[in-house]
């Protein structure tokens, strides 16, 4: 087996800190099924009654940022491409900036459950649709991968229980987060990032400690061309440089942030607007935090197999492997120590696919459900909110299985629906800052910035970028000393390639002009385009003569009131919420009080309400 090398094994301790972390998780979920009375209304379930505080929301948010893919690729990306990642640093002080300052105040302040009845609020309901059910298909597909890929590297390395892990996971992340909704999500969140961090920090330490100080670790990395972190190479081709990384890569997290469901049904649970921005700001220092513990995970890495790199040397398949590697090779006599790791990088499973489960729940029956069945009482919907948790644990779980059986199909199809993000945030920048954008102009932008995506994201599959454009550093296996044999099986091919041709020598002219274009400006490319055809179709089907409500848009009031928190805060939380809860009920939408309400009967000032 994958442990015979001389390397540690997995014992029992290690299994006993792995089901401790599940145990403690499940606990979670069963306590806030009870605590405060339960799930009484769908709001409660979804938005966990609009009651949190900053910081588990602030921890909760970095926890599902950070699934198990960063905690064994980010090292693994460092290893290989050195640590010009670290310019993410900048990239996440942006996005939080344009997240907190942009779309937050209007989402805080239509107090919606999902960001796609904005679309329908500002445009029509068509667009919001189209927002649903790409963001179902994108986030289902990313949950099989988010649950598979990790349980895979870890199996092969440590020879943990694949399918035992996996089902394990899903089974113990439905059962929290249909017993106790958002609060569930959130505070496992905050127990699993405590796990996380905690199984970073003990790499790193024992990595210290083996390589006798960090200034070796640091020295080594120098030395090895790792600390590349200045490269201003305007070349939008090359994958990752300082422009590629805070231009495209803001675009890029921009739409993961600040227009995803699952990270906004978060930040609108909140119980004040001033908790809802300082719980993105606080998830900034965490962001960075965990960017830190990664950089000096792959430094260390690096530093400790520089003269024999396990991947060319063939133990192991894939560079994703390489973390869990290094700590069966670091704490070989450490009973309890690896399985605290795989614990971390299943905790990074858990909380993304927590908060999935959670976002594709309040997206389906917010927007499938609720507009169409305005006859069912909040108490049903509470119940159908936890059957819709239920059944999309069952598909993620599922995705699971599909992705062992057409892994590399699958990421290819994530990749390219990763691209979605882009046009999507375009169609959001539109309804937030132009006053005169409208349904058709809208659509049409979606649509455009939506193909030119595909077509580059596509591209980009048939025919990968050469070496010359995504840099890999040099690694070297001169001190290795053991007989280079494959124990492992090593990872196919791209699927893509081989659907499309047997045999790729020739290379069209756009292959290396525009395909290779690096991955961050995918969502750049769409953002952009959703926004200039937006606007101009906007304008020639007479977008200025509509007269579009000012709630709608970012208005310079939102950015002052930053300055005065006393009155406008708490205005803004009594408009949304804090009038009558009971009854509510009667009126068409319930995520609307009666003040709003009034507000809106103005007919031809709001395009969706009233439909």
């Amino acid at each position: 087996g994958p442990g015979s090398r001389g390397m540690g094994r997995f014992s029992v301790w290690d299994y006993v800190v792995f089901a401790a972390m599940l145990l403690v998780s499940a606990a979670i979920g069963i306590y806030y099924a009870f605590a405060g009375g339960g799930q009484k209304t769908s709001k409660d379930f979804l938005m966990g009654g609009r009651s949190m505080s900053a910081l588990p929301v602030a921890l909760s948010l970095t926890a599902s940022f950070m699934s198990a893919v960063t905690v064994l690729g980010t090292p693994a990306e460092i290893y290989r491409y050195g640590a010009i990642f670290c310019i993410f640093a900048i990239t996440y002080a942006l996005v939080v900036l344009c997240s907190a300052e942009i779309f937050l105040p209007v989402f805080y302040r239509l107090g919606i459950t999902s960001t796609y009845e904005y679309l329908e609020l500002r445009f029509n309901k068509y667009l919001r649709l189209c927002g649903t059910v790409l963001f179902i298909i994108q986030t289902i597909l990313y949950t099989g991968i988010v649950i598979y890929a990790p349980a895979l590297a870890l199996n092969q390395v440590t020879g943990f229980d694949l399918w035992g892990a996996v089902v394990a996971t899903g089974v113990v992340c439905t059962f929290y987060c249909t017993l106790g909704g958002l609060k569930a999500v959130v505070w496992t969140d905050v127990f699993q990032v405590g796990i996380m961090v905690a199984g970073f920090s003990s790499v790193i330490i024992r990595a210290v400690v083996v390589q006798e100080g960090i200034g070796r670790i640091v020295n080594d990395s120098y030395h090895g061309g790792r600390l590349n972190f200045w490269d201003f190479n305007p070349n939008p081709l090359q994958r990752h440089t300082f422009w590629t990384i805070v231009i495209g890569g803001t675009f890029t997290w921009t739409g993961i942030y600040g227009v995803n469901q699952s990270q906004v049904q978060r930040y609108i649970a909140c119980k004040s607007r001033f908790h809802a921005k300082m719980s993105l700001y606080i998830n900034l220092v965490g962001l960075w935090a965990i960017l830190v513990c990664a950089t000096l995970c792959g430094l260390s890495l690096y530093s400790i197999y520089k003269d024999c790199d396990p991947w060319s040397a063939k133990q192991v398949s894939a560079l994703d492997q390489l973390m869990p590697y290094l700590v069966l090779d670091i704490f070989k006599d450490f009973p309890g120590m690896p399985g605290l790791f795989v614990a971390s990088a299943y905790s990074g499973t858990l909380s993304t696919v927590s908060s999935s489960i959670n976002a594709l729940a309040a997206v389906t029956v917010e927007d499938l459900i609720r507009p169409y069945f305005r006859s069912l009482s909040e108490k049903k919907l509470s119940w159908i909110s936890m059957g819709m948790s239920l059944f999309y644990g069952g598909v993620c779980i599922a995705m699971a299985a599909l992705a062992s059986l057409l892994g590399a199909l699958l990421q290819a199809a994530l990749s390219i629906f990763g691209m979605v993000g882009g046009p999507l945030l375009g169609l959001f920048a539109l309804g937030i800052l132009c006053s005169f954008a409208n349904g058709i102009g809208a659509f049409v932008g979606l649509v455009t910035g939506f193909v030119v995506s595909l077509w580059v994201g596509i591209g980009s599959q048939i025919y990968p970028p050469l070496p010359e454009r995504t840099l890999p550093l040099p690694l070297s296996t001169a001190g290795c000393n053991i007989s280079i044999s494959s124990n492992l099986t090593t990872s196919t091919a791209n699927p893509l390639t081989t659907i499309f041709s047997t045999q790729a020598p020739e290379r069209p002219v756009l292959a290396d002009r525009w395909y290779s274009l690096s991955y961050l400006y995918f969502s750049t490319l769409g953002t952009l385009i959703t926004i200039v055809v937006g606007m101009i179709i906007s304008l020639l089907t007479g977008g200025l003569k509509q007269n579009t409500d000012r709630k709608f848009l970012l208005t310079k009031e939102d950015f002052l009131s930053n300055f005065s928190r006393s009155k406008s805060d708490t205005k803004v939380v009594v408009l949304s919420w804090k009038t009558s809860t009971n009854a509510a009920e009667g009126t068409d939408n319930p995520a609307f009080s009666h003040i709003e309400m009034d507000v809106a009967t103005d007919k031809n000032k709001v395009n969706g309400l009233h439909i």
